[in-house]
């Protein structure tokens, strides 16, 4: 059977759970990937609350939908940032405290752990076992990205830094999680520490190639730079624990504005670049889908929607009926085996 086509509610945390649950079933949606903002999943009570992952389930289950993955995404960006004040508009009062960096930094750290103990409970909780690893997506922020476009003129010292950086606040996470079985999926995004192929093989070979981490797959994030997006399916294959349906656009706008972005907000007529719903940009989904088949990935495939061009509902209605129409499961059968009979 063909994946199960998901709803990322990470920009739609300004509804309710369960308004948010209604509108997804009503929009063809079989589940929801589950954000650790807004009220739709919230860590620390599936860590003290026995009944709250009941409760998140009845909800679900009520609506005719599953989940197969927490993200948080918010916290993961500040376990390796170098903070500054942007970074409080994005995370809980516990974990910014008083703002100094390095206990930012590690708050964040064991927030992530509880995330993953918390999806733990969570997915334990499901009345239906999904046959699937259980997955935390996110973020892992970088305290090189600045570095991006090395100058002042920066060496390969200095970006290892940046890897023994993350390596050693991320290896004690990713051991946790090997103890709760829980894999942790970066989503290969600018401003992490895995932003390319090349970034995302030297990430891995940071953190000595820990089974618990892979990638959150999303070729939004790659095909603007220049990168090949089926190529990065082929190279990572196992390591893809999720995947994202996300579309942009590129070769876009007056000239006046690059691929770095010139300062300018999303939906700004002079971008390069811009992300758009699936089906409205550039990305070539159908490539991406025999590419999946071929490595052998069958979890969900999870629409993040994100389009400020377009109404959200409309956008994401259009987008659940495009993943189902693309979507096909992989023969079983060579189609010329069947010419000696």
């Amino acid at each position: 059977m063909a994946r199960p086509v998901t709803l990322f509610t990470g920009q739609w945390a300004d509804l309710p759970f369960e308004t948010i649950c209604q509108k997804a079933k009503k929009l063809g949606y079989d589940g929801i990937e589950l954000p650790c903002w807004g009220d739709h999943f919230e860590v620390d009570k599936a860590l003290k609350d026995k009944g709250y992952a009941k409760n998140r389930w009845d909800i679900l289950t009520s609506n005719g939908l599953k989940c197969y993955a927490i993200s948080n995404h918010l916290i993961g960006q500040a376990v390796c940032d170098l903070i500054d004040e942007r970074h409080k508009l994005i995370l809980p009062p516990d974990v910014w405290g008083d703002g100094q960096p390095e206990g930012v930094r590690q708050r964040a750290a064991q927030k992530l752990i509880d995330t993953g103990k918390a999806a733990r409970a969570f997915f334990d909780a499901a009345p239906q076992k999904t046959g699937l690893p259980a997955v935390v997506n996110g973020f892992t922020g970088s305290s090189i990205w600045h570095s991006i476009y090395a100058f002042p003129p920066t060496d390969q010292a200095y970006w290892q830094k940046g890897f023994d950086d993350f390596a050693k606040r991320f290896r004690p996470i990713l051991d946790e999680f090997e103890k709760i079985d829980v894999n942790f999926a970066l989503e290969v995004h600018p401003t992490e520490i895995a932003f390319d192929i090349a970034s995302a093989e030297r990430a891995i070979e940071a953190v000595k190639g820990h089974r618990r981490f892979g990638f959150n797959y999303d070729p939004s994030h790659l095909g603007y730079q220049g990168v090949d997006y089926v190529k990065f399916i082929y190279t990572f294959g196992k390591r893809i624990f999720h995947c994202h349906v996300k579309d942009a656009w590129w070769g876009k706008g007056d000239g006046t504005v690059g691929v770095f972005g010139g300062h300018t907000t999303f939906a700004d007529h002079r971008r390069y670049w811009d992300f758009r719903s699936p089906g409205h940009g550039d990305i070539d989904f159908e490539r991406i889908i025999v590419a999946l088949n071929d490595v052998g990935y069958n979890g969900p495939l999870s629409v993040e929607w994100e389009d400020s061009r377009m109404d959200r509902e409309h956008g994401a209605a259009e987008a659940a009926a495009l993943v189902r129409k693309l979507d096909f499961q992989r023969s079983a059968i060579a189609f010329d085996a069947q010419f000696d009979h």
